[in-house]
């Protein structure tokens, strides 16, 4: 049964975190430094900033950008191996944006496969409450609406927050957000208070880019593999990485052990299809040799590969990737030139 949503006054939002971290480990939007932005563990209330949404989003909450997998030791002839501590309390990620919310779907189909499912991202995944924040103020380099999202898209939040000026509309929309609505702080909604919310939701949708084509791109680009469209469109791209590493759906990686004397450790840090050393081969052979090659394979396996494999688009049109880039490479006129051959 849907439950009806709530009121949660400003006045009680700190009092309603404190709440929250005697139970769960509570990750939020924190300013590290001016323009530095990341998802992490709060230990107070004080750090949260709901004002924005992070450079580094939800992704890393349940894919670390490094992680440690496992450790292990050698004793005279025998080899002690631990593995990763397991998360013992469950946790909550709030203030996260409906974009990134809607990314964690598309890891999903990647590290949760039924027949190779990946056990570091699927405790976190089982552990972990999400409470999302509409998104009043959609920036300029938002084309959610256009991958099927939107500013207040519901898929995948337990709850999600409306800023309503004084205080927020709170939605329960999963079985596990039903425990949260005892809460003797959230009140009842009233119906102008529903309705306010339903304005601020209308009114955020039509700032969004819903014009970007995708629908077809995945065709176009099965006869684009060899066009000289590649040798153009790369000259911008300085192969940082960049849009790779704040993308909330890349999901590359790479594993190393590091060991020192009889102990070490094995770790999975992130990767990116844009470095020269991702598809170096043992023999010297790089497949990928230059900036086309690299450029296209970004492409193409968002809007290419992961379509057919998983049937979805590995792209939420959040913007990162388009804010952030030294060189202003526009994946939207990218999208734009394919969709117009």
């Amino acid at each position: 049964m849907k439950l009806k949503p709530a009121i949660l006054s400003k006045r009680d939002f700190e009092p309603f975190l404190k709440g929250l971290m005697k139970d769960y480990d509570l990750y939020a939007p924190v300013r590290l430094a001016e323009g530095v932005s990341v998802l992490k563990k709060v230990e107070s209330s004080d750090a949260i900033d709901l004002s924005f949404n992070p450079q580094k989003g939800l992704k890393e909450a349940f894919f670390p950008q490094s992680e440690v997998m496992l450790q292990y030791e050698k004793k005279e002839n025998h080899h002690h191996v631990t593995s990763a501590d397991p998360i013992k309390k469950e946790r909550i990620v709030l203030g996260t944006r409906p974009c990134d919310v809607q990314a964690i779907s598309v890891l999903d189909d990647v590290f949760l496969e039924k027949d190779c499912t990946d056990v570091y991202f699927q405790q976190k995944r089982e552990k972990t409450i999400v409470i999302a924040l509409a998104c009043h103020q959609p920036c300029a380099t938002c084309f959610c609406s256009s991958l099927g999202g939107g500013p207040f898209n519901r898929n995948g939040s337990d709850l999600l927050l409306i800023d309503l000026g004084d205080s927020y509309l709170v939605e329960f929309l999963t079985e596990k957000a039903k425990s949260f609505r005892k809460d003797e702080l959230l009140k009842d909604a009233t119906s102008d208070e529903i309705r306010l919310a339903k304005e601020a939701e209308d009114k955020a949708s039509k700032k969004v880019d819903a014009s970007i084509p995708v629908t077809g791109v995945d065709k176009k680009l099965d006869e684009m593999m060899e066009s000289p469209f590649w040798n153009r469109i790369h000259e911008k791209c300085i192969g940082c990485g960049a849009c790779t590493f704040l993308c909330p759906t890349c999901h590359c990686f790479d594993i190393s052990d590091e060991a020192q004397d009889k102990k070490g450790r094995r770790v999975r840090n992130w990767d990116t299809c844009l470095f020269t050393l991702y598809s170096l081969e043992t023999s010297g052979h790089n497949p990928r040799p230059g900036g086309r090659e690299r450029t296209r394979q970004r492409l193409m396996h968002k809007f290419n590969y992961f379509p057919k494999n998983f049937n979805k688009i590995a792209c939420v049109g959040c913007g990162r990737c388009i804010v952030y880039c030294p060189v202003n490479f526009d994946i939207r006129q990218a999208l734009k030139e394919i969709h117009a051959k």
